[in-house]
């Protein structure tokens, strides 16, 4: 591919708000690694966005690049990518993670990504900008996670019922109490490992097509530390108004419902990031919260709130796509 002329302080200016959508990225994802410890009151909220930062920052030594690879290569056509469309991308995405933040939903930062590339790469080229295969996959994916957190939240929670069905209910909590710190570190782990790949392939992208990283697309190692620390950091802040709906209104959870949903979640995760599928851990979460609360009894489950956040996923893509499209021709317009 033939390198696009752009500047050096352009270069500069995208990264940091590439880097602001990764901080922002772990800001409304906090939730999908501290809702359940946090409403188990296994961890005191302060603590919990600490314990998920850190695992959120190593996730790299634990984790490829697949997913950062699929992002750079595998969504839009890499001859369209210029400043305009890396910028478009990005404003997309991050107005559409405020707008969700403001009301409390859990919408899909990664999904909101990938609708604000398309976006931008269709406003740019048509339709024919999209890369076939990836999108695909991803669209797959949509409907695959939550299944899965669902299948495997659920499953977890009736084998754990018949283990444990003769065990006095405290003696339960505790154990499941300590066993959740090990649940949500894994969970975190994943979520790292697969939401911070997002920003290294936009980065990585926008240096491929400026014509900084050589010949061949990769991802430098500055890059896989800088992301990840702004994730980390995005979740040591935390975001409240989406931890009380995960972990609080869809379902009463306790410490064994707890470990059930997030190691159905992380195993959901570590699957994904292992064949390079940028997911999203808001519905993986999420339906492995639905997945346990539904062991119990249907009823326990607050349906309409489960409601409410599917109708923010199936808005994410086409709404971003469209602030996407109209970031793009600001900026062409007004650059």
């Amino acid at each position: 591919m033939e390198a696009v002329g752009i500047g050096f302080g352009t270069i500069v200016a995208l990264i940091v708000v590439a880097l602001a959508f990764d901080f922002m990225n772990g800001f409304h994802d906090a939730a999908n690694s501290i809702a359940t410890i946090v409403s188990t009151r296994v961890l005191r909220p302060h603590y919990a966005v600490a314990w998920a930062a850190f695992f959120n920052f190593i996730a790299f030594l634990f984790f490829g690049l697949s997913v950062a690879n699929t992002i750079g290569k595998g969504v839009i056509e890499p001859a369209l990518v210029d400043h305009y469309v890396i910028f478009g991308a990005l404003a997309g995405a991050i107005l559409w993670n405020v707008i969700t933040w403001y009301y409390g939903l859990p919408s899909s930062s990664s999904h909101a990504l990938i609708g604000g590339l398309a976006g931008a790469a269709v406003a740019k080229g048509g339709f024919a900008g999209l890369v076939g295969k990836g999108f695909l996959t991803i669209s797959l994916a949509i409907v695959l996670s939550p299944m899965l957190g669902f299948m495997l939240g659920m499953l977890f929670m009736i084998i754990v019922a018949h283990m444990f069905f003769r065990t006095a209910p405290n003696r339960v909590d505790r154990w499941f109490r300590r066993l959740q710190f090990v649940s949500a570190s894994l969970y975190s782990l994943g979520h790292g490992g697969n939401d911070a790949q997002k920003t290294m392939g936009i980065i990585a992208m926008l240096l491929f097509a400026a014509g900084m990283s050589g010949p061949t697309f990769s991802v430098p190692f500055w890059v896989v530390i800088a992301c990840q620390v702004a994730m980390a950091l995005g979740t040591l802040f935390g975001g409240w108004r989406i931890v009380k709906t995960m972990g609080m209104r869809i379902t009463k959870l306790r410490p064994v419902g707890g470990f059930c949903a997030e190691t159905g979640g992380a195993i959901t995760l570590f699957i994904a990031t292992g064949l390079g599928i940028p997911v999203s851990t808001t519905h993986t979460i999420t339906g492995a919260i639905v997945g346990v609360g539904a062991v119990r009894k249907l009823s326990a489950v607050r349906w309409g709130i489960a409601r409410r956040i599917v109708w923010a996923w199936v808005l994410t893509i086409p709404c971003a796509a469209f602030m996407s499209a109209l970031a793009w021709w600001v900026a062409q317009h007004l650059a």
